[in-house]
């Protein structure tokens, strides 16, 4: 007798299967996976599930950007262009069909086929200093007010409270006006004399530039008569409305004009002994007020971007906020700037994370307790949460790079001005480590900082925003909130914390974690 249960029909079971299968494989529509990709600035929203339409062509969350989708079963989605997306329920849906691949069974076996294939490691590093020490940047000190006098007070400070000495970054407003780059004598009466103290120091000096140029300048009209500028659609040399103003533009797309803007470049590093520069600016939405002409007729809002990045890598003492498909190249990636909040600070692991699975593996978390412009101003110095500002240094500490702005001897109070020195020297401690790694990130593209996804595929780790991957061998668990204690999840295997304790893996742990301390786990099995 024949067991009708298990009675099927045939064509039903096929046109089932066919559906799955376009369900599944439609680039518009990808679901049952758990997905990361194409915003840095947007990786705190990642994995992703509910999100509504970003335009990769006008947004850039503050931070770079890259037309690819990673999965943690393996996929990849790859678009040449700028596209829409959004994410409903865990599906990404983006506005134009994508190749699709499914590279293997793992995040890191979808991210390593992606990257060999589009954005493969070219065995350049940036110069190892930023990975070795940490940075500091005068940005929140003295804003839009760089000067020598307090410059050299903040490097001296950096030295006599027992800080690292590193990268010095001098913020915008040093030069005479955008498109110089000559000091402000008024402001810097012997700035090659300054740079030489600074080096006396111990620290390299790097200096803010953008792509723009202050109207009818001198060098506006010597550009604007080169044909070196952006044209508006009328044939005139095109104003930009950005953060500080309206000015004129660089058309990098132009090889001669990107030429010219190296040179000047290199010409105030022989005039003053400037190391390198803090390349600002370059965002997708600086290009999207207008359709602007260029030497290069089909280039985009994002195409601009990329022809701005292409200029540090002429200097190996660069930083960069905004890029579009850099990944694996040899530029520093800075965080965009971040508030002064818990909730700031709760994002850097996440969006570190996104950076490394970019391609982006040169990264920096940003500045120590937050870089956004009004951070800190309006501020009473003796009501800083200085919980935040130790635990914020804790997370930079065991990331590829550390950067300070916020004066931590002027903020802190004698003892937490001690744990957050003590965080600036176990960074500059693990260099060692870190540059293994960053050396490895060189050859193959892997990642310095990885998601616990990425490293341990399929122990339920998508989720887990607050721990990550220094390399292979150290989980690092910092408290992103006020409190005193955690949970760390543990892959299988056998750890040893930072005290010296042991702990069998694959499971969570509740640890004590007063202020001094910042957890990592050393896998030993």
């Amino acid at each position: 007798m024949v067991n009708k249960s298990y009675i099927v029909n045939r064509p039903i079971v096929n046109l089932l299967c066919l559906l799955a299968f376009s369900i599944f494989h439609s680039p518009f529509a990808i679901s049952a996976e758990t997905w990361w990709g194409a915003a840095v600035g947007l990786g705190h929203e990642q994995p992703y599930t509910n999100l509504s339409v970003f335009d990769l062509s006008t947004q850039d969350a503050n931070n770079q950007l890259v037309p690819l989708f990673l999965s943690s079963d393996g996929q990849y989605m790859w678009s040449d262009g700028a596209f829409r997306f959004e994410a409903v329920n865990g599906e990404i849906k983006p506005s134009v069909a994508m190749e699709t691949v499914k590279a293997g069974n793992t995040l890191r076996d979808a991210y390593l086929a992606a990257q060999a294939k589009y954005f493969p490691a070219n065995g350049q590093l940036p110069d190892t200093l930023f990975f070795t020490m940490p940075q500091y940047n005068t940005w929140i000190e003295l804003m839009y007010n760089q000067n020598q006098a307090d410059i050299l007070r903040y490097a001296h400070a950096v030295v006599d409270n027992g800080f690292p000495a590193g990268v010095l970054m001098i913020d915008d407003n040093w030069q005479r006006y955008y498109g110089n780059f000559e000091f402000k004598a008024e402001r810097f009466p012997d700035a090659k004399g300054m740079i030489d103290e600074l080096h006396a120091l111990g620290f390299k000096v790097m200096v803010w530039i953008c792509p723009f140029v202050s109207p009818d300048s001198p060098e506006f009209r010597e550009l604007e008569a080169k044909g070196y500028l952006l044209r508006n659609p009328n044939g005139g040399t095109a104003i930009l409305n950005w953060w500080n103003g309206y000015s004129a533009c660089y058309d990098l797309t132009n090889p001669a004009a990107a030429d010219h803007f190296v040179q000047v470049l290199r010409n105030a590093q022989k005039q003053y002994g400037i190391d390198g520069f803090k390349f600002d600016a370059g965002d997708n939405n600086c290009y999207a007020s207008a359709p602007y002409l260029s030497y290069d007729q089909s280039a985009t809002t994002v195409d601009h971007t990329t022809s701005w990045a292409k200029i540090g890598l002429s200097f190996p003492f660069n930083e960069y906020r905004a890029c579009w498909k850099m990944g694996g190249q040899p530029l520093v990636q800075r965080l965009g700037d971040k508030d002064y909040s818990w909730d700031a600070v709760r994002q850097l692991i996440p969006q570190m994370c996104v950076a490394g699975l970019l391609g982006y593996a040169y990264a920096c978390p940003d500045m120590v307790g937050g870089g956004q412009f009004a951070a800190f101003l309006d501020i009473d110095e003796n009501a800083f949460d200085q919980v935040l500002i130790v635990r914020s240094a804790q997370v930079h500490a065991l990331m590829p790079m550390m950067q300070f702005s916020v004066a931590p001897w002027r903020i802190l109070s004698k003892d937490n001005l001690a744990i957050v020195r003590r965080m600036a020297k176990l960074h500059a401690q693990f260099g060692p480590y870190i540059m293994r790694y960053a050396h490895q990130a060189a050859k193959t593209g892997e990642p310095i900082v990885r998601l616990m996804e990425y490293q341990f595929p399929h122990q339920g780790f998508e989720n887990v925003k607050d721990q990550f991957m220094l390399g292979d061998k150290y989980l690092v668990a910092p408290v992103v909130d006020n409190r005193l204690e955690r949970e760390v999840r543990l892959p299988k295997g056998t750890w040893r914390d930072d005290l010296g304790k042991r702990y069998k893996g694959g499971k969570t742990y509740k640890i004590s974690v007063p202020l001094e301390r910042l957890p990592y786990f050393e896998k030993i099995k």
